[in-house]
C-alpha cells in the first residue's frame, strides 16, 4: 500500500479495510477513496459528503468517520496527469477496497478506457446491484409507485459486454463469417450475410451461478420472498436459456432447504389439495394440455412430479414451501410490464448482463427516475458503489442537480459496511425532506407547492432532518 496516489497523500488518520476468507474487516475510521465525478459530480459529490458525514456523525457520536480519499479520473485527472484513468486510481481502489464514485464522461474522440470496465476487469466486480424503491412524495408516472419495491441483480461481466465484435467489411469479420458458415453451419440453411459486423455473447455457467448464488443469498439476508431469474431463453437456449437452467441449479442444489421453485410449488400445493391425485394428474394440472403433447413429454412431466414428491415431499410439504424464498423465472420482454402491472409480485431480479441494463432504468422511471437511483459494482473483496446517471455538463457547477443517485449510493456503501444507523438516519431524512416539498428541480417541476432547492440547499435540508 503506497503513502500516496496521484500525489495525494493518504488520510495518516484513517485505516484501510480489510478482506480475507469471505469477511470483511471494516476499522472505525475506514479509508474510502472517492472519485468526484465530472460535470454535475462536482456540486453532487460535494453535497453528498456532506450529508454522509452528517449521518456518520449523529449515528455514531464520533466514533466512528469516514476518512475520504480522492482519487483522479475523468477530466480532473487529465488536467493534473494527462490521463483520463491514472493507474494510481485503479491501484488505489484495489488497495482499500470499497470506494465511491459520481459520474464520469468519454471524453470526444475516444482512447479512453472506460473506468468501470477497467475496474471490473480487475477486481473482478461480476454483480452489478441496483436496488429500485419508491421514497414518498416523489413524482412518479404511474399510480402506485409504493409497490415497486425490487432489487436487481445484474450479471456484470459477461453478456455482449464481454466486448468481443468484429467490424463489417474488415479481414477480421470475413474470417469469422467464413468459418461460421462453412464450418459451423455447414450444410444448413442458415448462413450470416457477408456484410455483417459481427460480435460473441459468452455466458458462463461460472459467471451465471455466482450471480444467481449473491442474488438468493442477498434474498436470505434481507428477508425477501422471491428471486426471479429474468432472460430470453426461449429464443437464445444456450446462453439465455443456460443461464436459466443454471439459475435453477444453484437454487436446488445449493439452497435447497431455503428455497422452492415455482414448478415445485404447483406440484406440492396440487397435493395439498387433493392428497388422493395422482402424478398423472398432477401433470396435467401444471402443463394443460399435455394430452395433445408427445408421448416423451408427458412422461417426463410425470417424472418430474414424483421427482418432486420423492425428494421434498416431507421437507416443502404440507404448506411448509409457502414459507421459502420462491425462485421463479420470466421471459425479458414480459418482466417490463409485469414490474408495471404486479410490481408487487417481485422482489429480487437476477438478470444477465443486457437485460439488466435495460430493466434497472426502466424500473427506476417508475419511482422518480435515474437521479434517485443507486448502484454498486460487486465481487469477492472489492466493491464500487456509483451514480448510475449521466455527467449533465450543461448544469455543471450551477448547483441544481438531484444528488439523490450519490446519496442513496452512499446508503448501499453504509450497508455494505455494516453501518446501517447511518444508513437508515440518511434514507429517513431523504424521504422526510421530500415530503416537505423542499426538492431540487427535477421534482419541484412535477409537485404542487413545490420549493425548488438548490443542491447544496437540498444537502442542507437533510442534515437538518436528521434532528
Amino acid at each position: 500500500m503506497q503513502a500516496s496516489y496521484n500525489g495525494i497523500s493518504v488520510p495518516a488518520d484513517g485505516q484501510a479495510i480489510q478482506y480475507a476468507n469471505g469477511t470483511y474487516t471494516v476499522p472505525n475510521h475506514p479509508i474510502i477513496p472517492f472519485i468526484e465525478g465530472d460535470g454535475t459530480g462536482r456540486d453532487i459529490w460535494k453535497a453528498s459528503q456532506r450529508v454522509f458525514d452528517a449521518a456518520v456523525e449523529k449515528a455514531y457520536g464520533g466514533k466512528r468517520s469516514v476518512k475520504w480519499f480522492e482519487v483522479l479520473a475523468g477530466e480532473k485527472a487529465y488536467r493534473q496527469t494527462q490521463n483520463w484513468l491514472p493507474e494510481d486510481t485503479v491501484k488505489a481502489t484495489v488497495d482499500f477496497r470499497v470506494s465511491i464514485k459520481g459520474p464520469l464522461t468519454t471524453p470526444v474522440g475516444g482512447g479512453i478506457r472506460s473506468l468501470n470496465v477497467a475496474l471490473r476487469q480487475l477486481m473482478d466486480l461480476y454483480q452489478c446491484v441496483r436496488p429500485v424503491k419508491y421514497y414518498a412524495g416523489v413524482p412518479s408516472p404511474v399510480k402506485h409507485p409504493e409497490k415497486l419495491d425490487v432489487v436487481i441483480f445484474r450479471e456484470n461481466t459477461e453478456d455482449i459486454y464481454a466486448g468481443i465484435e468484429f467490424r463489417e467489411g474488415t479481414p477480421e469479420a470475413k474470417k469469422f463469417i467464413d468459418f461460421v458458415n462453412d464450418e459451423m453451419l455447414k450444410g444448413g440453411k442458415k448462413k450470416i450475410r457477408q456484410d455483417s459486423g459481427v460480435g460473441v455473447k459468452p455466458i458462463s455457467i461460472t459467471g451465471s451461478k455466482r450471480l444467481v448464488r449473491a442474488a438468493i443469498q442477498y434474498a436470505l439476508d434481507n428477508n425477501r420472498k422471491t428471486v426471479t431469474l429474468v432472460h430470453k431463453g426461449n429464443i437464445q437456449k444456450f446462453t439465455e436459456g443456460a443461464f436459466r437452467e443454471w439459475g435453477y441449479e444453484v437454487a436446488s442444489e445449493e439452497f435447497r432447504e431455503q428455497t422452492v421453485t415455482e414448478r415445485e410449488s404447483w406440484i406440492l400445493g396440487n397435493v395439498e389439495q387433493n392428497p388422493n391425485l395422482t402424478p398423472e394428474q398432477n401433470a396435467a394440472l401444471i402443463e394443460p394440455g399435455i394430452e395433445f403433447a408427445a408421448k416423451e413429454f408427458g412422461e417426463g412431466v410425470v417424472a418430474e412430479v414424483k421427482q418432486v414428491i420423492a425428494s421434498i415431499g416431507a421437507s416443502h410439504g404440507g404448506g411448509k414451501w409457502k414459507s421459502k424464498i420462491l425462485i421463479n423465472d420470466r421471459i425479458a420482454d414480459s418482466i417490463f410490464q409485469q414490474i408495471i402491472l404486479r410490481p408487487e409480485d417481485y422482489s429480487v431480479l437476477a438478470t444477465t448482463n443486457l437485460n439488466g441494463d435495460y430493466i434497472s432504468d426502466a424500473a427506476a422511471a417508475q419511482v422518480g427516475g435515474l437521479g434517485i437511483a443507486p448502484g454498486g459494482n460487486i465481487g469477492d473483496g472489492y466493491a464500487v458503489f456509483e451514480a448510475t446517471h449521466g455527467t449533465a455538463p450543461k448544469y455543471a457547477d450551477k448547483d441544481v442537480i438531484n444528488p439523490g443517485s450519490v446519496i442513496l449510493s452512499g446508503v448501499m456503501l453504509f450497508d455494505f459496511l455494516g453501518w446501517t444507523e447511518a444508513a437508515r438516519l440518511i434514507e429517513s431524512s431523504m424521504e422526510k425532506t421530500i415530503g416537505q416539498k423542499f426538492v431540487t428541480y427535477d421534482f419541484e417541476r412535477g409537485m404542487q407547492g413545490a420549493t425548488k432547492a438548490k443542491t447544496s440547499e437540498f444537502a442542507s435540508r437533510m442534515i437538518e432532518n436528521m434532528g
